[in-house]
């Protein structure tokens, strides 16, 4: 299966963790199971004094650290310094919500971090809700990916911004990866069969009743819709057809 490629960096797996409400001893554990190469984490468990959850991710995982808490882009490039500070790269996926009651991410802030971040090296992959003039808005500031999210964050509402984030992909240059409120992994099956680059997951692994058995079950899903999506989805008609001839089969001689 071809690759992710995320600011010139090349991915096998499709299947990014986040790692927000995960017990940190289960991490290893669901990187294994899923085959994931890029773990979300804020920064602020990076080095909190007590137990740092780097410790947690096996090696050779990209660390992705966000900006959780940030409700500025003045905010969001500060800790970004901060992670790159602690040795977390240049990856960093940009979350701005001054919103307390619906988290949806501030789209017009998101793209003023963008365009600080870009300019200080670093190589954002941006949280945002689904618009198409915002999302081109901030390909051209420079976002390595754009992340709409699906539905609420934590919901596990599944698809609910279906329509535009197909939108996105057939008008966006630049890999589409859902991210927030998918719960099942038919629903990021579904993205993949869309043709979104990736899907990021973390509510509906962390909340399963085997978190090990779910994040496989993610990473199995993701790797079936980006192989449907290759292959090409069958056409779709709205009357029915048979699938073998039914003429002539009993006909008499």
């Amino acid at each position: 299966m071809d690759d992710l490629i995320i600011a010139g960096r090349a991915f096998s797996s499709r299947f990014i963790l986040g790692s927000g409400k995960f017990d940190p001893t289960l991490i290893t554990a669901c990187v294994e199971g899923a085959g994931t190469q890029i773990v979300t984490l804020a920064v602020r468990r990076v080095d909190s004094g007590g137990e740092n959850i780097t410790d947690f991710i096996p090696s050779g995982v990209t660390l992705l650290p966000n900006t959780s808490g940030a409700r500025t882009a003045q905010e969001a490039l500060r800790i970004a310094r901060l992670a790159r500070e602690l040795g977390c790269g240049d990856f960093i996926k940009v979350e701005v919500i001054r919103d307390s009651k619906y988290l949806y991410p501030d789209n017009s802030e998101s793209i003023r971090a963008t365009e600080m971040l870009v300019a200080e090296g670093f190589k954002p992959l941006v949280y945002m809700y689904p618009e198409l003039y915002a999302a081109r808005a901030l390909v051209a500031a420079g976002a390595a990916a754009v992340m709409p999210l699906a539905a609420p964050i934590g919901s596990n509402q599944g698809l609910l911004n279906r329509h535009m984030i197909e939108t996105l992909v057939r008008e966006i240059d630049a890999p589409i990866i859902v991210d927030a409120g998918l719960g099942r992994p038919s629903e990021a099956c579904a993205a993949m069969e869309m043709g979104c680059a990736a899907v990021m997951a973390n509510t509906a692994v962390a909340t399963a009743r085997d978190v090990r058995g779910m994040a496989r079950a993610f990473g199995m899903a993701i790797k079936a819709g980006r192989e449907a999506y290759l292959a090409g989805l069958g056409r779709v008609k709205e009357s029915a057809e048979a699938s073998s001839p039914l003429t002539g089969f009993l006909s008499e001689n």
